[in-house]
């Protein structure tokens, strides 16, 4: 434990938290990736962030880029408990043309460009983290094996299905852990030996020796060739020059094992954003959100409890197998099987089904919802039907693939600000 405990206390984390995410449609119009809320009360980044708090790594730069107010101000709200004193901090890095005088080129670039703020904080490992997606890991037990191995460079990962692994970086390791082949987003995902239809695929997680990660920027930078990005340029240059790169299994630091699989969601679909928050609302869901052993932190506004108003026959105010968080007010309405964030009113007779209502969604009467991702400051007229009729809302609404329909306020002709 002592030795864990030093070895996050020389770690740096470095959080690439600037990308878009395409797949996520309207929901990432004015906001990135990791700032989407998830899980009823929290943003995405915060499971990262959470994770290297618990971890005992407290020296945390956030690398942004893409529509980023929101998710700057949810962290200098949520995230200004670390005392400084202690040299605990997190630093917010938005791409300032320090070295040159372009934007994020890459991941690999996001790190170039702030080699003047590492090199300062004069770390002896850094983790190089994505920030945009949702899962519990201890770092240390990372650092620890990777401290042990003498390894250069550390990939956390993971074995998905096949058809997953195109969107991720897919690595073949020896018998020893060491990764001996590296693609990044392969369109044929070569399986793991004796394992058909499973991959073995990056995490977007790496714990690197600060020296040798200074290295590989610089000589990456220099590459006019390059991409500038990790799992594109940098990974398979060391692993085909021998370098010391080795695998960790996320099962071996893993804090959430759902029925003995490690818990790790991309979440970069609507429909996978959906399908993820709808599982937390199960009995026994795959994340537990309740662990107090390893608490997931975010911004709280102070807000009133939820309220559940009425007791008529067809005018009931209930929520089933629901989430329903502080602000909320259910004024003889049902809801099933959903997730309501702060608040959401929603007004009498209206039925939620199966849904993600976002932050200040104010649902008028005689409304239906199945099946639907409603954005924050929504306003549903009264009459309002989401996901009752398919070929309606492709007329007005985003339609997934598998028939989830994302409501926005521009879909409703609504102007908001633009501080999502």
């Amino acid at each position: 434990m002592t030795e864990s405990v030093d070895l996050a206390h020389r770690t740096l984390a470095m959080v690439l938290a600037g990308g878009r995410g395409t797949r996520l449609a309207q929901l990432t119009d004015w906001r990135a990736k990791p700032a989407v809320p998830f899980g009823a009360k929290f943003r995405i980044i915060d499971f990262t962030l959470s994770n290297c708090v618990n971890s005992g790594v407290r020296r945390i730069g956030i690398c942004t880029q893409y529509k980023a107010q929101s998710l700057i101000r949810h962290v200098q709200r949520g995230w200004s408990f670390l005392a400084g004193q202690f040299d605990e901090f997190i630093e917010l890095l938005p791409a300032q043309q320090r070295v040159t005088a372009e934007w994020y080129l890459g991941t690999a670039d996001a790190i170039y460009q702030n080699l003047d703020i590492l090199r300062r904080r004069d770390p002896e490992y850094v983790l190089v983290l994505a920030g945009d997606h949702v899962y519990k890991m201890d770092y240390a037990r990372m650092l620890g094996e990777h401290v042990a191995r003498q390894a250069d460079l550390s990939i956390a990962c993971l074995e998905v299905p096949l058809q997953q692994a195109r969107a991720l970086g897919v690595m073949t390791v020896d018998d020893n852990a060491r990764v001996v082949a590296f693609h990044e987003k392969p369109s044929d995902p070569a399986p793991m030996p004796g394992r058909a239809g499973i991959a073995l695929a990056s995490m977007g997680v790496y714990a690197f020796n600060a020296a040798f990660l200074y290295e590989q920027v610089i000589r990456d930078a220099d590459d006019a060739n390059s991409s500038h990005d990790f799992g594109r340029d940098v990974i398979p240059w060391a692993v085909a020059r021998g370098y010391r790169v080795c695998a960790h299994r996320f099962a071996d630091s893993c804090v959430n094992m759902a029925r003995g699989v490690p818990y790790w969601r991309d979440v970069g679909t609507v429909d996978a954003y959906w399908e993820a928050n709808l599982d937390l609302v199960q009995i026994t869901p795959d994340l537990n959100l309740y662990d107090r052993e390893w608490p997931i932190w975010t911004y709280q506004e102070q807000l009133p409890p939820a309220k559940f108003v009425f007791d008529d026959e067809g005018r009931r105010g209930i929520a089933i197998d629901s989430m329903v968080s502080g602000g909320d007010i259910i004024s003889g309405s049902t809801v099933r099987r959903s997730l309501l964030f702060s608040n959401v009113h929603v007004h009498s007779y209206c039925t939620i089904e199966a849904s993600v209502i976002l932050p200040n969604v104010d649902i008028g009467r005689h409304c239906q919802i199945r099946r639907a991702v409603i954005d924050k400051h929504c306003r549903l007229a009264e009459g309002t039907r989401v996901g009752c009729d398919a070929a309606e809302d492709r007329r007005r609404f985003h339609v997934t693939e598998h028939g989830v329909t994302l409501v926005t306020p521009e879909m409703l002709g609504q102007q908001v600000h633009h501080l999502r």
